[in-house]
């Protein structure tokens, strides 16, 4: 009888502990900021964006297979468009087509580096509704690859900075614009910038890039809208699993193939993921948001301290971005073997794609790979890759210029950090700056996020005079 007391006693302090978090689990005082008032030209930017769009600056992985001649016409594009940029700032070309301006400020301490990417992936024509490098504006949306992905940001950032010294404006410190042209295939632009810079002793105190956007019912019970800031990014690794077999004709084929051999790898992978981790960016994100949710998510967020394994199931069996928050995640994403029906393969091939959480490794990532496969036919190759990137703090004024600016456009949205799952050049910068975050500036539903990469890209146009309002907000805080 005495143990049921205590064991009572034990789960009533328990529940009551759990209660008594959740209770004072209460959002602190909101980011406020006045943004002053100013003229935007809504027919300049969608014409800017269009002509953007309408160069098909396709960037691909294997050298020489980008048609130059456009990527050099988007830069005369940008020199035509934007004069008084590029009168003052003039511009570097670092690595294969990546840009660097520098806009002098009143000091050259304490630098800021605003970043965007002008190349993007290739499209399948025959899938998309409009063509994809029409630039057409149909119903209020401006289609065409990059809308989205991301000459959206760069217009808007030449257009706040175009704006600005129009006016007269100097930043108060040293302002740099570096605009990549290999992005979307782990290109070297970006490496070739950050090497120049890092040359020139310039350690940057403040890094923005693209990266988490304003959303809507993104985290369980809350309604409101969060602008997500990636305080760091995933790993992102290209990895190639070789089963190996007997080859020879289809007609009598042996007891074990490369391609069955293959695919029990490939079993095994989706059955066993990697561990559960929570990093910093997630432990904040889930704090953060946790404390804007209902009561009963508020127990499982306020006391993670005992409910992590809960919700390590739930993200387990969700999937999606959530369970990328809290794991390095395998992605099979290509598969080959014979050329020919009746023809056994010597190998059959699987790609994997890898998003690397923040304290893993690529090498830590092959070996957990080959211990899970437990196959000594099957080998795992590492092609080429990123590690996780650091994680940037969410104090100091660096955060506080860019959520000030995030409250002065989109007032009443909730702020939050989070860890970007995708890559982005950014991850470069960490090497010479400890403030690098990645938020694109827009309000964007699921559909459009969707749209990134895939057929239809597209983004409204009355979204535009806001972006550009954001931009001048960064730097006018610079």
């Amino acid at each position: 009888m005495i143990a049921l007391y205590i064991a009572l006693g034990l789960l009533a302090a328990f529940l009551l502990t759990i209660m008594v978090r959740a209770l004072l689990f209460v959002p602190p005082r909101p980011v406020t900021a006045a943004a002053g008032e100013m003229e935007i030209d809504h027919l300049r930017l969608t014409a800017s964006l269009q002509a953007m769009v309408r160069i098909p600056t396709i960037s691909y992985a294997e050298e020489g297979r980008a048609d130059q001649k456009q990527f050099d016409r988007f830069v005369g594009l940008l020199q035509d468009t934007y004069p008084r940029v590029f009168a003052r700032a003039g511009f570097q070309k670092l690595g294969k087509n990546g840009l660097l301006l520098h806009l002098p400020g009143q000091s050259s301490g304490h630098p800021s580096v605003l970043m965007a990417h002008y190349d993007v992936v290739p499209v399948e024509e025959a899938l998309w509704t409009h063509p994809p490098f029409s630039g057409e504006v149909i119903e209020g949306e401006l289609w065409g690859r990059g809308s989205l992905d991301t000459k959206c940001t760069l217009m808007a950032i030449l257009e706040a900075a175009e704006s600005l010294l129009k006016e007269g404006f100097t930043p108060k410190h040293d302002l740099y614009l570096s605009f990549g042209g290999d992005e979307e295939c782990l290109g070297a632009d970006a490496a070739a910038i950050v090497d120049y810079l890092e040359q020139q002793g310039i350690r940057p105190a403040f890094v923005l890039d693209e990266g988490g956007a304003i959303v809507n019912n993104v985290f369980p019970g809350v309604s409101t809208p969060a602008a997500l800031i990636g305080i760091a990014e995933k790993g992102n690794v290209f990895a190639d699993l070789v089963a190996t077999g007997k080859s020879g004709h289809a007609s009598a084929p042996p007891a074990s193939q490369a391609v069955g051999i293959l695919a029990r790898a490939l079993h095994r992978l989706h059955q066993k993921p990697f561990p559960f981790t929570l990093t910093k960016a997630a432990r904040e994100l889930f704090d953060t948001l946790g404390r804007h949710s209902t009561f009963l998510y508020k127990l499982i967020f306020a006391n993670l301290w005992c409910f992590a394994p809960l919700l390590n199931l739930i993200c387990k069996k969700t999937g999606g971005e959530l369970n990328a928050l809290v794991r390095t995640t395998v992605a099979q994403t290509r598969l080959s073997a014979s050329p020919a029906y009746n023809v056994l393969p010597n190998e059959a091939r699987a790609g994997l794609n890898l998003r690397l959480i923040s304290g893993d490794s690529k090498e830590q990532a092959k070996a957990r790979l080959a211990r899970i496969i437990r196959d000594p036919r099957v080998a795992v190759n590492i092609d080429r890759g990123s590690e996780p990137s650091s994680v940037s703090p969410t104090k100091g004024e660096a955060w506080e210029r860019l959520t000030g600016a995030i409250a002065a456009i989109y007032p009443n949205t909730i702020i939050s950090p989070y860890l970007m799952v995708a890559a982005s050049d950014s991850r470069h910068f960490c090497r010479i700056s400890q403030h690098v975050y990645r938020f694109t500036g827009l309000p964007l539903s699921r559909a459009q996020l969707q749209m990134i990469h895939s057929q239809d890209e597209r983004i409204p146009i009355a979204l535009l005079p806001d972006l550009v309002r954001f931009y001048v907000q960064v730097m006018q805080r610079c």
